[in-house]
Formats: structure tokens, sequence, C-alpha cells
């Protein structure tokens, strides 16, 4: 991905290396939250050692000094940023008639409070509806590319466009009418319809990385095919295989590998937003 010496995004808020004290952790995320996942349990990876301290209820201490891989991730997260607050502009007016309006990505290190409960080392990357903010600490690549075996850059801003996705289901009043229908669902139901939400971010994902080749040619050759190897690694199937535990399809929040993919895969052949209406779809 060609990224490096481009513009970067406005709309970051970096709490890295806001040292000299600490943070309680305790607590879950709200309701807003769809599918956050628990990375320790749902990887099968212990990620512990990215914290200094305990959890429940314990405090974490923050590190006050950014490395320079930590300035370079953060200015590769900041571009990647951009780039869709350029590409969802564009596709807000030309097929919705609509004007976007980008989401803030708050980095962070190791803890930090957000609208939807504290975001932390084991939560992952997650959107928050109740504040309009994507929580990121970037040393999450590190356990997508190592522990997942999901490599490169472009795996990484995959992930990004996911979160990403999320807010322009927010934008499009989509998050708050599947919350509605979640909060009298059955379990199985809710798990249902959060899959379906999750397909759709990955489609508008793809959707972003379709008008990203052409409106600024930053893909490279094999850029594609580490977003498809991310969304595998990343399937709920697969992750459940790799835990130790027998797939469980009603237990399912994301999708399985295939369809994550598929949905993806959808969105970049087309690079229409109609394409990605997975709720209408009788088959994912």
């Amino acid at each position: 991905m060609k990224w490096q010496g481009r513009r970067g995004s406005g709309n970051i808020e970096d709490r890295r290396g806001q040292g000299g004290g600490g943070m309680r952790i305790g607590g879950g995320a709200g309701l807003g939250v769809l599918a956050v996942v628990l990375v320790g349990w749902f990887f099968g990876v212990d990620l512990t050692p990215l914290l200094t301290g305990q959890q429940d209820g314990q405090v974490v201490q923050t590190s006050g000094e950014l490395t320079e891989e930590d300035r370079q991730m953060g200015d590769f997260v900041s571009v990647t940023l951009a780039d869709t607050e350029e590409v969802w502009a564009n596709i807000f007016e030309t097929q919705l008639g609509r004007t976007y309006t980008p989401s803030t990505l708050v980095l962070y290190s190791q803890v930090t409070p957000s609208s939807c409960g504290t975001a932390s080392g084991a939560t992952g990357p997650f959107y928050c509806p109740e504040d309009k903010k994507i929580y990121l600490d970037t040393d999450f690549f590190a356990t997508l590319s190592r522990q997942l075996g999901a490599q490169g850059d472009f795996a990484a801003a995959y992930v990004i466009a996911h979160e990403v996705g999320h807010h322009v289901q927010d934008e499009l009043g989509i998050l708050s009418q599947v919350n509605a229908v979640r909060a009298r669902s059955s379990e199985a139901e809710s798990n249902a319809l959060s899959v379906r939400v999750e397909l759709q971010a990955d489609c508008f994902a793809g959707v972003w990385a379709r008008h990203a080749a052409e409106q600024f040619g930053s893909l490279d050759e094999g850029d594609i095919a580490e977003a498809m190897n991310a969304a595998s690694k990343i399937g709920d199937d697969t992750l459940q295989r790799n835990a130790g535990r027998r797939p469980m399809p009603d237990s399912f929040t994301h999708g399985t590998s295939e369809q994550r993919q598929r949905w993806f895969a959808a969105g970049f052949r087309t690079g229409e937003i109609g394409s990605c209406d997975t709720f209408s779809a009788q088959g994912l």
C-alpha cells in the first residue's frame, strides 16, 4: 500500500504517551457497541502481555514514551483514515445525494475510556456509536500479523476500513435500527443480526478499497490478497477452531471466513454501496 508522504486526517485523537498515572479497568461496553470482540477469548490468544497491570478493577499504568514504530503506525492510520474520508464523502454525494460526516479515530495505548465502556488491549478495535469514535490500540496490528497470520499493511488498512464501515452504518441509521431490534430479540437472533451488520461493514471496506485504488492509485499488487487473507483469519469459524473449540454457528457474531471474504469481494467488485445489503440477502 502506497501511503508514505501522503495527507493524513485531522480527525485523529492521539491519547498514546499520556503517562504519569493510571486508569482503573472495570465495567463492560454499553449496548451501543455492536459485537465488540473480547480478543483473549475469541482469538484464542493471551493479550495480557500488552497490559502492564491487572484487569478486573485494578489500575493499569500507561507508558509516556512513543517509539519510532509507534509514530510510523500513527501516520499510517492517519493516512488510511484520510483516504476513507475522501472516498466516503464522494460516495455519499454521488450515490446517495448526502453529506458524509467523518468519524474521529482514537489512538491509545493499553487502556482508555470511551462512551461505550473501557477500551483496552483485550477488546480489539471497535466503533462506539455513542460518541461516534473508533478506538484502536495499534498493538492490535502486531497480534493480527504475528499471532493470527494476517500480515501486510493492507491487512491493517482493512481493519480500519471495517470500523469506518460501522460509522457509515451509523450515518445511514442502520445501527440504531438494528440495536432496537436486537434489544427485543433472543440471543441467537441477536447474534444473527450482528453477523449481518459485520458482513455489511466488510462489504463497505471492499467498496472503500475499490475507490481508493481508483482515486489514489494507492494499492500495490497483492494488497487485496492481504485483505482477503485477513478476512479469512478473523472468521468466527476459524477463530473458534483455532481456539480449540468446535465452531458453533448460533454463537457467531461476525460471520465465517468464507462469508467475510465473499462480502468484502462483493464490495470491491462493484464499488457500489447498494451491493452491500446483507439484511435483504437470503443467503450470506
